[in-house]
């Protein structure tokens, strides 16, 4: 059963390889399969038990991490996938199988002791070729949500200096880029941990920094917020709009920030070019959709409070005085 209530990184575990919590705990059954991972005759059935144990054992990532040859089994798993995304031929049943291995990876991704190791290993890159497949089957959309439910563990803590290593680690590579497509063209559920994911990353300063460090890189994210709302007024999402609003406001946090545009396209050819100062919450006011401002969202923002702090919070930063902010319902209690 999937928990409406978890996080977005829960939720793509929970969607795609099932656990259960109430299932009873037998350690030396456990430590069996962890070893028999490292026999590729019986590493299927392991993966399977161990994957639905997750949840029940609080020790699991530390046995994982810390027990021979039981990450690299996990990345031989992976790896292994590879011939069957490109050409697209994977099946369901190489599909649930790498699952499991992404899944045991997320639970060790997501402890607070195995983390810091599991990154600086560099295993997340072994999941981006996933991340980059667009074929819509369920199977792969499995492969892409899991994947993205390990990038989603690795960003989900408090600890502030993990969390600066986290995402120091993800800037460093295509994961903005990956998160956005996936945002405009994935399933509800794959665009609710891409969109967390990426909002993550915007409220630690250095995310937020990189995001607007050029007009491209703000304007591109501020273009697939803007669709992903265009598609909310089609397919209401309550637990998608909250991201999408706590991203945008987000950007209108930055009020110093001042974007430098060139206008004269002769300057790329070596001409001289009018250069143009914006600033980055100006722009941000003139490109947010209307459906932020008016009464579009009113039940899901009646269901949850929360989001409508933040969309209040961002229409105060950007200087709009909405109809969403009047409306007697919407009101602060």
């Amino acid at each position: 059963m999937i928990d409406a209530r978890a996080s977005p990184a829960t939720l793509a575990q929970q969607a795609a390889v099932p656990s259960s919590t109430n299932l009873a705990i037998n350690t030396d059954e456990i430590m069996q399969w962890i070893i028999d991972l490292r026999d590729p005759s019986k590493r299927e059935f392991a993966l399977l038990e161990l994957s639905k144990k997750r949840d029940s054992v609080p020790d699991l990532p530390l046995w994982l991490w810390h027990s021979f040859g039981t990450m690299s089994a996990l990345l031989q798993e992976v790896v292994a996938i590879y011939p069957a995304i490109m050409p697209a031929n994977l099946t369901a049943a190489q599909s649930n199988r790498v699952c499991n291995a992404l899944a045991l990876m997320q639970c060790v991704a997501s402890h607070r002791e195995t983390r810091g190791p599991f990154l600086h290993a560099h295993i997340p890159l072994y999941l981006y070729p996933f991340l980059h497949t667009t074929k819509v089957s369920r199977s792969f959309e499995y492969l892409r949500l899991t994947s993205l439910g390990v990038i989603g563990a690795l960003v989900k803590t408090d600890d502030k200096e993990q969390l600066l290593v986290v995402i120091n680690f993800l800037l460093s590579t295509e994961i903005i880029p990956l998160c956005l497509r996936i945002m405009e063209q994935g399933t509800e559920l794959s665009k609710t941990v891409a969109t967390f994911i990426l909002q993550k990353i915007l409220l630690d300063d250095t995310g937020l920094l990189y995001i607007c460090q050029t007009y491209e890189r703000f304007s591109h994210v501020a273009m697939i917020l803007g669709k992903m709302v265009m598609k909310l007024t089609r397919e209401p999402s309550v637990r998608l709009l909250k991201h999408v609003v706590r991203c945008y406001s987000r950007l209108s946090d930055n009020p110093s920030l001042i974007f430098s545009l060139t206008l004269d396209a002769r300057v790329a050819q070596g001409g001289a070019g009018q250069n143009v100062k914006v600033r980055a919450q100006q722009a941000l006011k003139q490109c947010l959709p209307d459906q932020l401002k008016d009464l579009t969202f009113k039940n899901c923002l009646k269901e949850d409070p929360s989001t409508m702090n933040w969309l209040r919070q961002l229409l105060t930063n950007l200087e709009i005085d909405g109809q969403v902010l009047h409306d007697e319902e919407l009101l602060p209690k």
